[in-house]
């Protein structure tokens, strides 16, 4: 069974950071699958570009899909599984412009310790209301980081990387599929249905 897969779009990490995400999920189907990233183009190649071209009936169907942050995932077990294990996986993110806020963050007034004095200049510019206090960032009013259900802008995303505030999720979805009894099928237009 061949599986396409969609990584969902978080803000770009280093390399490091993405390879750990990877790996956890490349150790967790380690025994029984495989997964292939690399260039769309490359991949779709493999497959085969149209069906003249292609390794296997219908899998040029796959190759047309591979658009964007995507990858192949070849495993013996049933889709079912592989869909309730990908459920499971999701890691938490810093949410990035025009992302919805699932939820209404505030500041409750009072010193910020975490900061380094340096850092009141780059804080005030965001928006916070901040001031020194013997050396001390202090917030001399509560602050509204977002509401629940409204899109985050640019400074508010930074607010929240700076606090830790992980209101995104990446996951991984599945887009397609194709087997060599039932062939190609395609997942997501069953999702918006």
């Amino acid at each position: 069974l061949i599986l396409l897969v969609s990584l969902t779009k978080v803000k770009k990490k280093t390399r490091e950071t993405k390879e750990a995400l990877i790996k956890e999920v490349r150790q967790r189907f380690k025994t029984n699958s495989r997964f292939f990233f690399g260039k769309n183009n490359v991949m779709a190649i493999a497959l085969g570009k149209d069906a003249s071209s292609e390794y296997a009936p219908e899998l040029h169907l796959v190759s047309k899909q591979l658009q964007g942050q995507c990858g192949l995932m070849f495993t013996l077990l049933s889709k079912a599984k592989v869909t309730s294990i990908l459920k499971e996986m999701s890691f938490a993110d810093h949410a990035r412009a025009g992302h919805i806020a699932r939820e209404r963050i505030s500041l409750p007034e009072g010193p910020l310790p975490q900061f380094a004095f340096s850092m009141e200049p780059q804080l005030r510019k965001l928006g916070l209301p901040t001031k020194l206090e013997k050396g001390t960032i202090v917030l001399y009013q509560d602050y509204e980081i977002c509401k629940a259900g409204e899109p985050i802008n640019a400074e508010q995303a930074k607010i929240l990387k700076l606090f830790d505030y992980k209101l995104a999720e990446f996951k991984i979805n599945l887009v397609s599929q194709w087997g060599k009894e039932q062939g190609y099928s395609s997942l997501e237009k069953s999702k918006k249905a």
